[in-house]
């Protein structure tokens, strides 16, 4: 590692950078929090993660979602249904704020990832790389998909009296989605990334 010290992002305490074994972290000694860690195969399986996120993003948005059947007669939703209706109901600001969260900012956050860990898998860089991982990193806390998903899950139990509930292929999908989103977060390392992108610099 180039660096011999880091500070901590949430205490700002100073800490002398040392080797660690594979797939462990450092942490911070006064608040615990994580300063590094050491994943070797940080950037394939981001990687993979990402390009399976935005396949099953495009999944989500394609298919069906909910299918719902009362007395004989079959309503198809999809993902972005959810966002029309709060719009006709003169509730813009939600209906944009669910686009936001739950489609626009996963995209843009899996497409960025793509953008930046891609080149680097094959031994080169695209421009703004840098620019790019950092609209990443703060896009991450803003993909809020599982909120989304639990608020399906909620309007389902209670459709479930009113009518037959057939959940659809973009159903799945998502809910796979979220479980990939978090294991983006989980195996990402940015330390990593970086000094990866200062090598082709």
């Amino acid at each position: 590692m180039a660096q011999t010290l880091i500070a901590c992002h949430e205490c700002d305490l100073l800490h002398r950078v040392q080797p660690l074994p594979v797939n462990s972290k450092a942490r911070c000694r006064r608040c615990g929090s994580v300063l590094y860690a050491h994943f070797p195969k940080t950037i394939d399986r981001s990687l993979a993660l990402a390009i399976t996120g935005l396949v099953l993003l495009v999944i989500a948005n394609i298919y069906p979602f909910l299918s719902l059947e009362s007395q004989g007669t079959i309503l198809e939703t999809t993902l972005i249904t959810g966002t029309i209706i709060l719009s006709q109901q003169s509730m813009a600001g939600v209906a944009i704020l669910v686009l936001l969260t739950s489609m626009l900012i996963p995209f843009l956050l899996l497409g960025a990832l793509v953008y930046v860990l891609w080149p680097i898998k094959i031994g080169g860089r695209l421009p703004a790389n840098r620019r790019i991982f950092r609209l990443a990193l703060t896009l991450r806390p803003w993909s809020m998909t599982e909120v989304f998903l639990l608020g399906i899950l909620v309007s389902v139990v209670k459709l479930a009296k009113m009518a037959t509930i057939i959940p659809g292929t973009a159903l799945f999908s998502f809910l796979a989605l979220v479980f990939v989103l978090a294991a983006v977060n989980s195996f990402l390392v940015p330390r990593t990334v970086w000094e990866k992108m200062d090598e082709w610099r």
